[in-house]
């Protein structure tokens, strides 16, 4: 198999929204990755809250998401893991176990997140290992002012992308209002959070 640059974004996706898709296609073109997998998280090891959607959800309206993007897939590597999510995990699960037959010894892999998290970097459990695992990419809005990273040199690329400031929680907030979600979230993500009545005032 011809060797492939990948990219993996994690993150609870408690729903996905547009502004994690404009980012992964943003580190896409910028980087040239032929393939990103988006990774919903069983148990994010630093949110203190449980998702308001069950773990199935959140990988259903992934799965519904990820269709915009031939270059874009998804994984279950970490839902099907016990306890807590961890970025070393997700990352050595996904190149030895290769649960989408995406890998070859040639591969490079990139972790993507938010640039503003990479401050506390190396607080992650074991970052060093991730290093040897992966690129890491910051995503973050053009013109945003970062926090000093202090991180190994050339193990980190910045990227800007646009139309970021959209979060999970504003559309949890705007569902439970009755408010329309349409500018937030793609159109499928839309009708199956109200096919499944999730995030409203009544939900569990």
């Amino acid at each position: 198999m011809t060797a492939q640059r990948i990219g993996v974004m994690g993150g609870t996706f408690d729903p996905i929204h547009l502004g994690h898709l404009r980012a992964a296609s943003a580190v896409a073109d910028s980087l040239d990755l032929d393939r990103v997998i988006f990774v919903p998280a069983r148990e994010p090891w630093h949110r203190g809250e449980q998702p308001g959607a069950s773990a199935d959800d959140r990988f259903e309206m992934t799965r519904l998401a990820v269709v915009i993007d031939p270059r874009f897939a998804v994984s279950r590597v970490d839902l099907e893991r016990p306890g807590p999510t961890f970025t070393i995990d997700t990352l050595a699960d996904l190149q030895g176990a290769n649960p989408l037959d995406l890998a070859s010894s040639g591969d490079e892999w990139f972790f993507i997140t938010g640039a503003d998290a990479l401050a506390g970097f190396m607080t992650w459990r074991d970052p060093l290992g991730i290093l040897e695992l992966a690129h890491l990419v910051g995503v973050t809005r053009p013109g945003h002012a970062l926090q000093a990273i202090e991180l190994p040199t050339g193990s980190c690329t910045l990227v800007e992308a646009p139309g970021l400031d959209i979060s999970s929680t504003q559309v949890r907030e705007r569902v439970r209002e009755g408010a329309d979600i349409a500018d937030l979230v793609p159109g499928p993500v839309a009708d199956y959070i109200a096919e499944r009545g999730l995030y409203s005032k009544g939900a569990s």
